[in-house]
This record gives structure tokens, sequence and C-alpha cells, in this order.
């Protein structure tokens, strides 16, 4: 009887795997501009006679395709023709679409309308340079991204990893702004975490939380903002989800070496107008570090959901919602080594969770549409340290956070299309409640063997008082062509309040124009520039922080300020190649400098503790300029590709006024990105990245020795920020996939390698003390136990260069 169900079973995989197999696609198009249901829209897969015409309610589908690669080419009469790159057929999941089509002006000329066609373009109006674009399947497939949005985008020009190029964490440094100054939306809901483990009052992390299976494409803009957008001084993420499946239930399920994750999506209603999409996502980092030895045990789950109902034709109701609960400790390790015993008291132990929830109305009106948002996030923040991370006491707690952010946030804005103008206005208001409760042991108490005080103690201990306050905002923006349509502008100005701020309800103090120009030179060429101030709110960790009598210090704080100069060209020698090189200038003001150090915060927000729970004077400086070199392959031929050069400089001042390198000040951005797609359902992707030695600063010896023991890291010597710095990192991921199409079912098996080549990864050299052969205490220059002060202790620096390795092994099912 087995033998018999084992034939079986083989005969009908045997049958599966050489039968032809079929996938299909499906998806609405609409006007870009008023969001309108389009009908009469043809779709036709290149290449091939499969092709259909939209209905009167702008769905398309296209069914019985042979599984493969193929670009879709959408076209109407008085639209641009627009091609979708990349798309893959599969047996297993139908793919779903929202192609948004642009008109096509009549009174251009032959040659401009060949350069308007050209749908490799990421630009608008609005935001005419500096956009770079990225879909789902570039996302999925990129080397070394293992699915992370946060790593992949950092192939993209001006985008760097932070000050260790090879570092796990996702530190997003904009043209060398600090990590705190981007800005991320999803479907036009703004989500202020989008990273595991984030630093609070910054944005990054080690891993990404948003689900690539509900991504369309990302759209990063690092200049010329749109108006609509606040908060923003580097750059503004649009997240674009697709939507559920209105035709079928299915889902994929994929596991690798560090998690495993379920998607789901299908109709929830008989008529097709609710869809839903769903997700969960559990990590298995915890037993890979166990595995190996390694004493952290990070652990993650993160959930991520949609549903879309199409009220009507004209009005469609939408709700999202992503969160994820994170927990980092640690456990001793078998095998106790310096670097290992040195990396369980210098972190801290971690627990946050957070969420963000949201419903948004779009309503179609004539020439255009409005939006009505209404979201609520939170964070909460639950950080500790001990001098003895493995034996945790309360009379050796040296941090103590216990910290929450919650937003309550009301948008709407109106977009219309009126002769050739296009405008778009709005307001919003949002109500923040902050807490805060912090015991930070800075420097401890330290005495001599008579009992002299060789070292006060600086302990900071309050419960944030700040209540809750309203932040307000409006905009408007305003856009048209010229000259036979060759010359495009577009001019905006926003404002941002708030009540809790000293002068927070005076909106001239941030007025922030903006204004960009496009021309088209030729027909493949167009010369594009912006200019634009901007501001942002400090974070809430310095709005909240208070001194030991609870007492708001920080409340006179002001927006932070940048100005933005950017010009460039474009070069489209055909539909599927792209070329930039643009130019940028970025001059900063009103930066937080800590009281305590003197130094501007933007150097700082890349550990897992918090950036800004400090008293600070809003007197900083800085300026970023550079040149970016950028060139995009679309699928063509099986293969697409991505080339970004950034040479650029960054610097801050602090306390005295002298501008010097900052943390991100690295100088060079260099990433290649290729693809090419073989016969049989294989695919290979190599990335290489090189990054130039970033800034650091070296450590107080005196200060180091004093406080090594209660602090479990040296301190740093800010009278020398800076003033060194690292060798370069280079690096090359791979990237194999090989897919199986069963009858229903669509199996890829992928191994995806982070530096293959054992580039090693350039670090600071950490400050600690020498420990004794079999590591089971510190080494002493007189051979009696180490005094609390250090003084008979042997400093010594622990190396964390080496290389880092990140083979995984993975599988997806789609069924």
């Amino acid at each position: 009887m087995k033998r018999i169900i084992f034939l079986s079973f083989a005969l009908c995989f045997f049958h599966s795997s050489f039968s032809q197999k079929t996938g299909s696609i499906t998806g609405f198009v609409v006007d870009k501009a008023s969001q309108q249901l389009l009908e009469g829209t043809t779709i036709k897969l290149d290449g091939t006679e499969k092709a259909t015409v939209a209905d009167n309610s702008g769905k398309f589908r296209i069914t019985n395709i042979p599984v493969n690669s193929y670009n879709l080419e959408v076209s109407k009469v008085g639209y641009k023709t627009f091609t979708l790159y990349n798309i893959v057929i599969s047996s297993g999941n139908e793919n779903s679409f929202t192609i948004e089509m642009e008109q096509q002006v009549t009174s251009l000329t032959a040659i401009e309308v060949k350069a308007n066609k050209r749908t490799v373009r990421a630009a608008t109006l609005e935001t005419p340079l500096s956009v770079q674009r990225l879909t789902s399947e570039e996302i999925k497939s990129n080397p070394g991204g293992n699915f992370d949005i946060s790593k992949v985008i950092q192939t993209l020009p001006g985008v760097g990893g932070g000050q260790q190029g090879g570092s796990f964490r996702n530190d997003i440094i904009i043209r060398g702004g600090a990590p705190n100054e981007n800005v991320f939306y999803l479907d036009g809901i703004e989500v202020p975490v989008i990273n595991h483990f984030q630093t609070q009052g910054s944005s990054g992390g080690p891993q990404g939380i948003l689900n690539v299976s509900f991504i369309e494409d990302v759209k990063l803009s690092s200049s010329a903002f749109d108006a609509r957008y606040d908060n923003a001084l580097s750059s503004v993420f649009q997240f674009r989800q697709k939507n559920g499946n209105p035709n079928r239930f299915q889902g994929n399920f994929r596991l690798s070496a560090t998690d495993a994750a379920l998607t789901l999506e299908g109709p929830l209603s008989k008529n097709k107008k609710t869809t839903f999409l769903a997700s969960v996502r559990r990590s298995y980092l915890q037993l890979l570090f166990q595995a190996i030895d390694l004493p952290i045990r990070p652990n993650y789950w993160d959930f991520q959901t949609k549903i879309t109902h199409q009220i009507n034709s004209k009005t469609t109701l939408t709700i999202l919602g992503i969160g994820a609960i994170d927990e980092f400790r640690f456990e001793a390790p078998k095998d106790a080594t310096p670097e290992k015993l040195y990396t369980i008291n210098s972190n801290v132990l971690v627990n946050q969770w957070n969420y963000t929830v949201g419903v948004s109305l779009k309503r179609n009106i004539p020439n255009g549409f409005w939006n009505l948002a209404l979201s609520r996030n939170y964070f909460n923040n639950d950080i500790e340290k001990y001098e003895d991370n493995q034996n945790p006491t309360a009379a050796n707690k040296s941090l103590d956070v216990v910290s929450a952010e919650a937003e309550t946030k009301l948008r709407f804005d109106v977009n219309k299309n009126l002769k050739g103008w296009k405008i778009a206005y709005g307001v919003s208001a949002q109500l923040a409640d902050y807490t805060n409760t912090t015991f930070n042991v800075v420097r401890k108490e330290l005495r001599d063997a008579g009992g002299n005080l060789v070292q006060p103690a600086v302990i900071v201990n309050f419960n944030s008082p700040l209540n809750d306050f309203f932040k307000l905002g409006a905009f408007v923006q305003a856009g048209k062509r010229f000259i036979s349509n060759r010359l495009g502008i577009s001019a905006g100005v926003r404002t941002d309040m708030n009540t809790f701020t000293g002068n927070g309800m005076n909106g001239l103090q941030t007025l922030s124009p903006r204004i960009s120009f496009s021309y088209v030179l030729a027909d493949k060429w167009t010369w594009n520039s912006s200019a634009g101030i901007y501001y942002k709110i400090p974070p809430y960790t310095i709005l909240g922080f208070a001194d030991n009598n609870n007492v708001l210090v920080n409340k006179n704080t002001r927006y932070q300020r940048s100005n933005h100069y950017t010009t460039g060209f474009e070069f489209l020698p055909n539909d599927g190649l792209r070329f930039t090189v643009e130019g940028f200038y970025k001059q900063y003001s009103h930066v937080p400098v800590s009281l305590r150090n003197g130094i501007s915060l933007a150097n700082l927000g890349t550990d897992f503790t918090l950036l800004g729970n400090e008293a600070i004077i809003a007197s900083g400086k800085g300026r970023a300029y550079g040149v970016e070199f950028f060139a995009q392959k679309k699928l063509t031929k099986n293969f697409f590709g991505i080339l970004s050069y950034t040479f650029y400089r960054s610097l801050y001042s602090g306390s005295n006024g002298k501008y010097i390198a900052s943390s991100w000040d690295n100088q060079h951005l260099l990433s290649i990105t290729w693809g090419y797609k073989f016969p049989r359902n294989w695919e290979l992707g190599l990335k290489f990245r090189y990054q130039g030695g970033a800034p650091f600063t070296p450590f107080d010896e005196t200060q180091s020795r004093l406080n090594y023991l209660s602090q479990g890291v040296g301190t740093l010597n800010y009278q020398q920020l800076n003033s060194n710095r690292l060798s370069g990192f280079n690096s090359s991921d791979v990237r194999i996939d090989k897919k199986w199409n069963l009858r229903k079912i669509t199996i890829d098996v992928f191994i995806d390698v982070t530096n293959w080549y054992v580039a090693k990864n350039p670090a600071i050299p950490e400050y600690t003390f020498k420990r004794n052969a079999a590591n089971t205490g510190f080494e002493t220059t007189d051979g009696l136990p180490v005094k609390p002060d250090g003084s008979n202790a042997i400093p010594t620096r622990v190396k964390n260069d080496d290389a880092f390795v990140t083979p995984s092994l993975g599988i997806i099912f789609e069924f």
C-alpha cells in the first residue's frame, strides 16, 4: 500500500511538473489625476497575443498565461502609454495591480510626445527630480535584501546604511542627513515605526516590519517634497500597497533561516467589492544565534492587514493596520570570549511593541478627488541596562526607561485639475500623548580607598509631566505646464504649528515655500531644478525631557529647518532605460545640540537606546552637499540592473559653532545591482556596495577607565568629535532562485548570501578591560579584584571588524 501511494504521488508530481502551466493577472485602471476608473483601456503582455480591455468598472483580467516574466503594456487614446516591467506570472498566485494612467496633452510637439511616453520615469510635476521608484518584484529579488525594504533602498543614490556600511542595522541616511529626518507613508497614512527594535527619537533598527507581499511599489523622494508632507528634512517614503485579490482566495508561506511568514488575501464579499490582505511573521533569530553561540536573543513578531471596500464607483474605503512585538535579551554563552562578554554588558535589554491603524475614505469629485484619513499610532519602549546584564539586580541598574508615544491624526486633502492647473490643498490635526519615566546613571559616584570623592554622581531621574498637545498643519500646492508643455512649474507652501513649544502657534515661523521646474530640452533630455524650505518638530524624547524636579526644560526649542537647492538632468534613451545626474545642497539651522556634551544630536541615533532624552539648545547648524549619478535598466531581454554613485559631504556644528564632519560623512556611496532570468525559471542576482570610511570619535581614556564598570562601554572624548576615520567598506551579495510551477502551487527555493566573499567590516575598536585567561573576570596590575574606579585594570580594545556573512536558505510556497 505504501508503494502504491508513493507511486501515485510521484506520477501526479511528474504530470504536474511537465504539463503546461499557466497563471493570470488582474487589476484596475484609473486616471492618475482624478482617480476615476477608466474603461476601454487596452492591457497587453509584450511578446504575446495575450490582451484584454478594461470593462466599464476599470477592471481587467487576463487568464491562461504561460508562466514566465513579462512586461505589461497599458494604452488608451488620450493617455500616455504605460509599461509595468518584470511581471512574474506563476501558477500559484494571481498578481493584482492598480494602474494609474496620465493624460496625454494634445498640444505637445512630436518630440515632447516621445519624451513623455517613457514610463521608466519616476518623476511628477510636483517632484520632477530626486525621486526613485522600486516595484515589488525588484524588492523581492534584491540580493542581500532578505525581503527587507529598508535594506533594499540602500541601492538607490544618496542612501547610506549608517556609520558602518556592513552593519546589521537599517539606519537610513539620505544625502548626509540624520536618520530621524525621514518620514514614511503607507497608502497615505503616516507610519512612524517601520523597523523592529527601533531607536526612539530616530528611525533605524535591525529589521524592517513591512511585508513586501503587500507592496505594489515604493517611491523615495530625497528633495522637492510635495507640500502635503510634514516633518521631512531628508526624505519622504511612499509605500503603495496592492489591494487583495478580488477573484479568489490565495496566499504564500515563506520560511527562511531567520523567520517564517504567512500572507493571505482574497475577496470578503460575493460582489468582489471588498477584499483583504493579512499577514503574520515570526522571527527565528534567537534559535540561530543560540546555535552559533551568540549571547544575544532577539525575538519579534509582526502583523499587517489591509481591507478595501468599494462603496460605489466614486467612493472607496480603506482600512489598514501594522504592528510589531519585539524582545531583546541575553543568554550566557557556552564558550565565553572577551568579545561575547563585551556584547552582553555593552547593550541594553529591550521590550517594545507598536502599532499603526488607520481608515481612509477617497471620493471622486468633478476633475479630481478628496481624501479623508483618520489614524492612530502607538509606540511603547521599555529598555533596561545593568552593570552586569547576566546578573541584574536593583542595586546595579544603570538605565531604566519606560516611554510611550501616541498620536491620533486627522488629515483631509483635495486634489483637482482645472484648465491645465494641478491643484492640491489640505489640513491636518494631531493629538500627541507622550509619557516617559527615566532613571539613568550617567556617571556613578566613585571614592578612593580613603573615602575621598573621585567622581560625583550624575543621575537623570524624572517622570515627564508633558501633557497632551495638538499639532496642526495646512498646505497648498499648484502646478502647470507652459511653453507648449515643455516647461513644468510647481510651487507649494505649508505651515505647521503646535500648542506646546513657546512659539509653536506662530505659523509664520514655519512657513515653508518650495518651487520646482522641469524643462524638456530635447527628445530624450530633461532639465530639472528645485528649491525649498522644510521644517521638522523635534522628537518627543526632546519635548518631554524634564530635570530631576520633573520640570520640562526643552519647552523653548524650535522647529529644525533645512533649505534645499537641487538641479540635474535626466536622459531617457528608451522606454526601459533611465540616467540621471543631480547636484544638491542642504543647509540646516536650529539643530538640537546637547547641553551636556556640546555636540549636535545629528551625529547620534544609531544605537538601541533613545535619541534626545536630554537637555538641548536649538543652536546647531549643518550643511550637506554633493553630486549623484543613477542608471536604471528595467527588465528587457531577461536582464535588469541599477547603478548609483554619490559623492557628498556632511558637516554639523555643536556648541562651539565649528563645522566638522558628521558621523554620516562617508563621502562615497557606490551600489551596483543586476539580475538575469535564465530558462527553466532560474534567476541570478548580484549586488556590490562600497561605502567610504565614516568619521568616529576616540575614547576619553581617563573617563573610560573611571566609568567602564558601571556603563559597560567606554566614554567618548567629544572634544575630539569625529577626528578619526574608518577605512572604506565593500561587500557583495548574491541570490539564486529556482521556481517550480505545479498545477495551482508555485514553489520558490532561494539562497541569499550577504557578503559572500567575506569582506571585513570596518568598525570602531571598542574600549574594555583585559580579561583573565579563563574569562571569568578582569586581569589587574596588582592581582587583586578590579577596583570600582578601574585604577588597577588594564585597558584594551575589542575588535569587531570580523566579516559579517549571512547565508539564508529559504522556500516560498504560493497557493
